[in-house]
């Protein structure tokens, strides 16, 4: 009796190993990871054509993360920030509505109208507001500036503050102030689960606050790298960061050790390789870097090798910035040749190009906003914030900025119609739909 119990078990297991490994082997192959999909496949015997639906992976991974930090929250956390996991809810898990840009690669469809949008200035730092960053739940905002100094929001407040009557007397939206580097500010990102921001200066460090004290003004930890740290990116797990740098190749983090690592396979660089942005996909399968001498580069998030090099990607202008769709399937990126452009990850073909705004000389920023039906960027001989239809390519809106001077950075909030632009006069805007 027992051994027939034994081999049911047996039998069972086997089986859900196999699931599992189907499981692998399309999300792989559907994030064109196909060298490590052959490989699993290989391995386990599994066809590498396997008709298993390509999310499936991610969402079971998502309904156990999400029971595990139940089970979390009812008992104690033993993570890196023990409590401060709980004090924030967990990112939203990445859309499975996002924009299939591939549906309709060659057509031309009726572009859609961008909303309008109410704005408000919000803060001024001493010097050039160099960075923005929105926390995964939309909650907060931080901006990080040439006067090393960074200024945590509440979007709650500054919300308060875009009413038409406010009883309680002037709200103020900034909750904290930070100061602890020496040099200017270049990027900053928040803990995916956690309690966390992070920032990248120049004075070659990487400085870990601790949001949810309301009495720290100072870093709880610091990475000391080797290089100007350009360009700072939370794995989701919020195990790893990547830091790109004056340094050609991104330097990955273990935050737990400070241990750094460098791909053993790197690609051949030459002059001015430093990198301008790193940036995890949803998953953290891939990541990209967009570098000063014009290339994109993706990179395996498990291997840390270099998969695909888009050299000249914006000829030879600098490559200012560069992010995943939410589907890690397409990479847009920005340069300095006044073009913003989108990459197929999978094949390193252009399938689109945004023109129409010229940007040569600030580290301007190309988003999304949360839906990824348009692409924001700045035209810095208008001073003007220009919108494009996604998917048609056409140029749907051109909104003066309202800063005296061209803003250098736009971030979009995550979760609603709402944006931050700062920039050379110091001055931090917030935008949002109008209703």
């Amino acid at each position: 009796m027992d051994n027939n119990k034994n081999n049911s078990n047996s039998w069972e297991d086997g089986k859900l190993m196999r699931h599992l490994n189907s499981l692998i082997v399309a999300h792989l192959r559907h994030n064109n990871l196909i060298q490590a999909a052959t490989a699993v496949a290989s391995a386990t015997m599994i066809p590498l054509n396997v008709d298993v639906p390509p999310n499936k992976l991610i969402q079971l991974v998502a309904k156990g993360l999400a029971v595990e930090k139940d089970d979390v929250l009812r008992g104690t956390s033993s993570s890196l920030f023990g409590d401060l996991n709980a004090s924030l809810p967990v990112a939203p898990q990445p859309s499975t509505t996002a924009v299939d840009f591939s549906a309709v690669l060659d057509t031309k469809g009726v572009s859609k109208s961008f909303p309008k949008h109410e704005t408000r200035h919000l803060s001024e730092h001493k010097n050039i507001a160099r960075c923005a960053k929105f926390s995964p739940d939309g909650k907060f905002v931080a901006t990080g500036s040439a006067d090393t100094s960074i200024k945590l929001f509440e979007v709650s407040k500054i919300n308060q503050m875009l009413l038409p009557d406010t009883k309680d007397g002037p709200v103020r939206p900034v909750v904290r102030t930070f100061y602890d580097h020496i040099q200017p500010i270049n990027d900053l990102d928040f803990h995916p689960q956690g309690t966390i921001l992070v920032s990248g200066a120049k004075d070659q460090t990487i400085k870990f606050f601790d949001i949810s004290k309301a009495i720290a003004k100072r870093a709880n930890r610091v990475i000391q790298d080797t290089h100007n740290v350009r360009s700072v990116s939370f794995h989701p797990s919020g195990d790893f960061l990547l830091a790109g740098t004056d340094h050609a190749i991104p330097h990955l983090y273990d935050i737990n050790t400070f241990q750094c690592y460098l791909s053993a396979n790197t690609p051949e660089v030459g002059p001015n390789g430093a990198i301008n942005q790193v940036r995890y996909s949803s998953t953290g399968a891939v990541y990209v870097t967009a570098s000063k001498n014009g290339a994109i580069q993706l990179w395996d998030g498990i291997t840390a090798n270099c998969v695909r090099s888009i050299t000249g990607a914006h000829g030879t202008a600098e490559a200012t910035s560069a992010i995943f769709t939410k589907d890690q399937r397409f990479v847009l990126s920005c340069g300095k040749d006044s073009t913003i452009k989108l990459w197929d990850v999978g094949s390193g073909r252009l399938v689109k190009q945004y023109v129409g705004a010229i940007h040569t000389q600030l580290r301007c920023q190309a988003i999304f906003n949360e839906t990824e039906e348009f692409v924001l960027s700045i035209d810095e001989m208008t001073n003007e914030i220009v919108i494009w239809d996604a998917m048609t390519t056409e140029k749907v809106a051109k909104w003066p900025s309202n800063h005296a001077g061209a803003p250098r950075w736009l971030e979009h909030s995550p979760v609603e119609s709402a944006f931050i632009s700062c920039g050379t006069d110091r001055s931090i805007r917030f935008w949002k739909e109008s209703l």
